[in-house]
Protein backbone atom coordinates (compact mmCIF):
# COMPACT_ATOMS: atom_id res chain seq x y z
CA UNK A 1 0.00 0.00 0.00
CA UNK A 2 1.15 3.76 -0.94
CA UNK A 3 2.34 5.56 2.06
CA UNK A 4 -0.58 8.61 0.83
CA UNK A 5 -2.79 5.66 0.90
CA UNK A 6 -2.26 4.68 4.74
CA UNK A 7 -2.10 9.02 5.40
CA UNK A 8 -5.32 8.91 3.38
CA UNK A 9 -7.06 6.13 5.57
CA UNK A 10 -6.31 7.67 9.20
CA UNK A 11 -7.18 10.59 8.16
CA UNK A 12 -10.47 9.65 7.25
CA UNK A 13 -10.70 7.01 10.10
CA UNK A 14 -9.84 10.35 12.65
CA UNK A 15 -12.67 12.41 11.02
CA UNK A 16 -15.20 9.71 10.79
CA UNK A 17 -14.28 8.40 15.05
CA UNK A 18 -14.77 12.12 15.46
CA UNK A 19 -18.02 12.55 14.21
CA UNK A 20 -19.22 8.65 15.48
CA UNK A 21 -18.06 9.46 19.00
CA UNK A 22 -19.69 13.04 18.60
CA UNK A 23 -23.27 11.59 17.33
CA UNK A 24 -23.45 8.09 18.08
CA UNK A 25 -23.52 7.04 14.39
CA UNK A 26 -20.24 5.29 14.48
CA UNK A 27 -18.75 6.93 11.65
CA UNK A 28 -20.21 4.48 9.00
CA UNK A 29 -21.78 7.53 7.33
CA UNK A 30 -18.32 8.22 6.08
CA UNK A 31 -16.12 5.17 5.95
CA UNK A 32 -18.83 3.63 3.26
CA UNK A 33 -19.17 6.40 0.70
CA UNK A 34 -15.29 8.10 0.76
CA UNK A 35 -13.98 4.26 1.15
CA UNK A 36 -16.26 3.70 -3.00
CA UNK A 37 -15.62 7.13 -4.09
CA UNK A 38 -12.34 8.05 -3.18
CA UNK A 39 -10.67 4.86 -2.26
CA UNK A 40 -12.45 2.46 -5.57
CA UNK A 41 -13.18 0.15 -3.07
CA UNK A 42 -16.26 -2.09 -3.98
CA UNK A 43 -19.53 -1.37 -1.61
CA UNK A 44 -19.86 -4.84 -0.09
CA UNK A 45 -16.11 -4.30 0.72
CA UNK A 46 -16.41 -0.87 1.95
CA UNK A 47 -19.03 -1.84 4.45
CA UNK A 48 -16.55 -4.97 5.43
CA UNK A 49 -14.12 -1.97 6.60
CA UNK A 50 -16.49 0.20 7.89
CA UNK A 51 -17.36 -1.97 10.39
CA UNK A 52 -13.85 -2.84 11.49
CA UNK A 53 -13.70 1.19 11.47
CA UNK A 54 -16.93 1.39 13.73
CA UNK A 55 -16.10 -1.51 16.25
CA UNK A 56 -12.57 0.68 17.34
CA UNK A 57 -14.14 4.13 17.45
CA UNK A 58 -16.73 2.67 19.73
CA UNK A 59 -14.10 1.18 21.85
CA UNK A 60 -12.37 4.49 21.93
CA UNK A 61 -15.75 6.43 23.12
CA UNK A 62 -17.03 4.16 25.39
CA UNK A 63 -13.80 4.13 27.19
CA UNK A 64 -14.78 7.51 28.39
CA UNK A 65 -18.56 7.73 27.96
CA UNK A 66 -19.10 4.82 30.24
CA UNK A 67 -16.38 6.02 33.04
CA UNK A 68 -18.45 9.18 32.88
CA UNK A 69 -21.83 7.42 33.36
CA UNK A 70 -23.22 9.16 30.52
CA UNK A 71 -23.37 5.62 28.74
CA UNK A 72 -26.97 3.40 29.87
CA UNK A 73 -25.27 0.54 29.62
CA UNK A 74 -28.30 -1.29 30.80
CA UNK A 75 -30.90 -0.24 28.59
CA UNK A 76 -27.89 -1.06 25.67
CA UNK A 77 -26.80 -4.33 26.28
CA UNK A 78 -31.17 -4.96 26.30
CA UNK A 79 -31.54 -3.32 22.95
CA UNK A 80 -28.57 -4.97 21.50
CA UNK A 81 -30.15 -8.99 22.31
CA UNK A 82 -32.58 -7.59 19.44
CA UNK A 83 -29.74 -5.30 17.21
CA UNK A 84 -27.01 -8.28 16.78
CA UNK A 85 -29.51 -10.81 15.96
CA UNK A 86 -30.25 -7.87 13.37
CA UNK A 87 -27.11 -7.52 12.06
CA UNK A 88 -26.00 -11.02 11.54
CA UNK A 89 -29.33 -12.00 9.29
CA UNK A 90 -28.35 -8.66 7.67
CA UNK A 91 -25.20 -9.45 6.62
CA UNK A 92 -26.48 -12.52 4.86
CA UNK A 93 -29.12 -10.55 2.80
CA UNK A 94 -26.21 -8.15 1.57
CA UNK A 95 -24.48 -10.51 -0.26
CA UNK A 96 -27.65 -11.40 -2.58
CA UNK A 97 -28.27 -7.42 -3.01
CA UNK A 98 -26.90 -5.93 -5.98
CA UNK A 99 -24.52 -2.89 -4.82
CA UNK A 100 -26.75 0.06 -6.07
CA UNK A 101 -29.89 -1.70 -4.23
CA UNK A 102 -27.27 -1.27 -0.81
CA UNK A 103 -26.52 2.01 -1.25
CA UNK A 104 -30.30 3.32 -2.18
CA UNK A 105 -31.18 1.82 0.99
CA UNK A 106 -28.39 3.47 2.74
CA UNK A 107 -29.45 6.75 1.33
CA UNK A 108 -33.18 6.35 2.38
CA UNK A 109 -32.63 5.61 5.98
CA UNK A 110 -30.20 8.33 6.50
CA UNK A 111 -32.80 10.81 5.33
CA UNK A 112 -35.72 9.30 7.16
CA UNK A 113 -33.29 9.68 10.46
CA UNK A 114 -32.52 13.16 9.40
CA UNK A 115 -35.73 14.67 8.91
CA UNK A 116 -37.46 12.96 12.17
CA UNK A 117 -34.75 14.14 14.57
CA UNK A 118 -36.01 17.77 12.35
CA UNK A 119 -39.63 17.49 12.59
CA UNK A 120 -40.10 15.83 15.84
CA UNK A 121 -38.89 17.42 19.00
CA UNK A 122 -36.99 16.25 22.03
CA UNK A 123 -39.27 15.29 25.13
CA UNK A 124 -38.09 13.75 28.00
CA UNK A 125 -40.32 11.98 30.65
CA UNK A 126 -39.31 12.75 34.36
CA UNK A 127 -40.01 9.94 36.77
CA UNK A 128 -43.47 9.79 38.27
CA UNK A 129 -44.28 7.85 41.82
CA UNK A 130 -45.27 5.12 39.85
CA UNK A 131 -42.27 4.73 37.61
CA UNK A 132 -41.02 0.88 37.14
CA UNK A 133 -37.43 1.40 38.62
CA UNK A 134 -36.00 -0.71 36.32
CA UNK A 135 -36.10 1.71 33.56
CA UNK A 136 -35.43 5.03 35.76
CA UNK A 137 -31.88 6.32 34.80
CA UNK A 138 -30.28 9.64 35.26
CA UNK A 139 -26.90 10.94 33.60
CA UNK A 140 -24.60 13.83 33.68
CA UNK A 141 -26.19 16.84 31.89
CA UNK A 142 -25.19 19.92 31.29
CA UNK A 143 -26.74 21.67 34.36
CA UNK A 144 -26.03 19.06 36.61
CA UNK A 145 -28.04 14.68 36.59
CA UNK A 146 -30.81 14.37 34.55
CA UNK A 147 -33.08 11.99 35.71
CA UNK A 148 -35.34 9.56 32.62
CA UNK A 149 -37.69 7.89 32.40
CA UNK A 150 -37.53 5.47 29.35
CA UNK A 151 -40.67 4.36 27.32
CA UNK A 152 -41.51 1.95 24.55
CA UNK A 153 -39.03 -0.56 25.41
CA UNK A 154 -40.72 -3.91 23.74
CA UNK A 155 -40.77 -1.52 20.39
CA UNK A 156 -37.63 0.01 20.46
CA UNK A 157 -36.43 -3.91 21.13
CA UNK A 158 -38.58 -4.83 17.80
CA UNK A 159 -37.14 -1.69 15.69
CA UNK A 160 -33.32 -2.41 16.90
CA UNK A 161 -33.70 -5.61 14.89
CA UNK A 162 -34.28 -3.16 11.71
CA UNK A 163 -31.45 -0.88 12.88
CA UNK A 164 -28.99 -4.07 13.27
CA UNK A 165 -29.95 -5.42 9.98
CA UNK A 166 -29.10 -1.99 8.40
CA UNK A 167 -25.77 -1.76 10.46
CA UNK A 168 -24.86 -4.97 8.28
CA UNK A 169 -26.56 -4.73 4.72
CA UNK A 170 -24.86 -0.63 4.80
CA UNK A 171 -22.18 -0.29 7.44
CA UNK A 172 -23.95 2.72 8.73
CA UNK A 173 -23.92 1.05 12.48
CA UNK A 174 -26.97 1.36 12.90
CA UNK A 175 -26.73 4.54 14.78
CA UNK A 176 -28.43 6.48 12.24
CA UNK A 177 -31.99 4.13 13.14
CA UNK A 178 -30.84 3.74 16.93
CA UNK A 179 -30.03 7.45 17.86
CA UNK A 180 -33.76 9.28 16.65
CA UNK A 181 -35.20 5.69 17.73
CA UNK A 182 -34.40 6.30 21.38
CA UNK A 183 -34.55 10.10 21.18
CA UNK A 184 -37.41 10.46 19.89
CA UNK A 185 -39.77 7.20 20.33
CA UNK A 186 -38.14 6.17 23.59
CA UNK A 187 -37.85 9.79 25.13
CA UNK A 188 -34.07 9.17 26.16
CA UNK A 189 -32.04 12.78 26.49
CA UNK A 190 -30.24 13.39 23.15
CA UNK A 191 -25.97 12.80 25.02
CA UNK A 192 -27.10 9.92 26.76
CA UNK A 193 -28.49 9.07 23.27
CA UNK A 194 -25.24 9.54 21.47
CA UNK A 195 -23.04 8.12 24.85
CA UNK A 196 -25.49 5.02 24.38
CA UNK A 197 -25.09 4.53 20.58
CA UNK A 198 -21.60 4.74 20.91
CA UNK A 199 -21.34 1.96 23.17
CA UNK A 200 -24.06 -0.31 20.99
CA UNK A 201 -22.38 0.24 18.01
CA UNK A 202 -18.96 -1.72 18.40
CA UNK A 203 -21.12 -5.16 19.65
CA UNK A 204 -23.52 -4.57 16.55
CA UNK A 205 -20.73 -3.90 13.83
CA UNK A 206 -18.87 -6.47 15.74
CA UNK A 207 -21.63 -8.93 14.64
CA UNK A 208 -21.95 -7.90 11.38
CA UNK A 209 -17.63 -7.60 10.90
CA UNK A 210 -17.45 -11.74 12.05
CA UNK A 211 -20.10 -12.59 8.77
CA UNK A 212 -17.53 -10.54 6.86
CA UNK A 213 -14.79 -11.84 7.60
CA UNK A 214 -15.75 -15.54 7.12
CA UNK A 215 -16.81 -14.49 3.76
CA UNK A 216 -13.08 -13.18 3.31
CA UNK A 217 -14.25 -9.90 2.52
CA UNK A 218 -12.51 -7.79 4.66
CA UNK A 219 -9.26 -5.94 3.33
CA UNK A 220 -6.85 -6.37 6.36
CA UNK A 221 -4.53 -3.73 5.20
CA UNK A 222 -7.36 -1.09 4.64
CA UNK A 223 -9.37 -1.81 7.93
CA UNK A 224 -5.93 -1.61 10.31
CA UNK A 225 -5.39 1.95 8.93
CA UNK A 226 -8.79 3.18 9.55
CA UNK A 227 -9.33 1.30 12.62
CA UNK A 228 -6.14 3.19 13.80
CA UNK A 229 -7.53 6.43 12.88
CA UNK A 230 -11.35 6.00 14.55
CA UNK A 231 -9.80 4.90 17.79
CA UNK A 232 -8.10 8.35 17.97
CA UNK A 233 -10.55 10.56 16.63
CA UNK A 234 -13.34 8.98 18.76
CA UNK A 235 -11.23 10.84 22.15
CA UNK A 236 -11.26 14.14 19.66
CA UNK A 237 -15.11 13.39 19.72
CA UNK A 238 -15.97 13.30 23.45
CA UNK A 239 -13.82 15.89 24.13
CA UNK A 240 -16.27 18.24 21.71
CA UNK A 241 -19.47 16.88 22.85
CA UNK A 242 -18.56 17.82 26.27
CA UNK A 243 -18.61 21.97 24.87
CA UNK A 244 -22.10 21.31 22.79
CA UNK A 245 -25.73 22.22 24.00
CA UNK A 246 -28.17 19.28 23.18
CA UNK A 247 -30.20 21.42 21.34
CA UNK A 248 -27.23 21.73 19.42
CA UNK A 249 -26.01 18.68 19.03
CA UNK A 250 -29.62 17.57 17.54
CA UNK A 251 -29.51 20.09 14.93
CA UNK A 252 -25.92 18.89 13.88
CA UNK A 253 -26.86 15.82 13.90
CA UNK A 254 -29.86 16.40 11.09
CA UNK A 255 -27.33 18.38 8.96
CA UNK A 256 -24.47 15.55 9.22
CA UNK A 257 -26.73 13.19 7.82
CA UNK A 258 -28.00 15.05 4.73
CA UNK A 259 -24.85 15.93 4.13
CA UNK A 260 -24.15 12.11 4.06
CA UNK A 261 -27.29 11.25 1.89
CA UNK A 262 -25.96 13.38 -0.59
CA UNK A 263 -22.88 11.46 -0.55
CA UNK A 264 -24.12 8.28 -1.13
CA UNK A 265 -27.09 9.63 -3.45
CA UNK A 266 -24.27 10.27 -6.50
CA UNK A 267 -22.13 7.13 -5.41
CA UNK A 268 -25.79 5.39 -6.49
CA UNK A 269 -25.21 7.74 -9.69
CA UNK A 270 -21.86 6.38 -10.86
CA UNK A 271 -22.82 2.42 -10.25
CA UNK A 272 -25.88 2.73 -12.08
Amino acid sequence: MEPLTMVGLLVLGSGAGIIGSLFGLGGGILFVPILTVVFGLAPTEAVAVSLIGIIAGSVGASTVYVDRGQSNVRLGLLLEITTAAGAILGAMVATMLEDWILLLLMAAIVIYSAVRMIVNPERIVEPSGDADGDMVFEYPGDDGPVRYEVQNVRGGMALCTLAGMASSMTGIGGGAIKVPLMNIYMHIPIKAVSATSSYMIGITAFSGAITYLLAGQVLPDYAAFVAIGSFIGAFAGVAVSRRLNARHLRRYFSVVLFAMAGMVLLQVGCVI
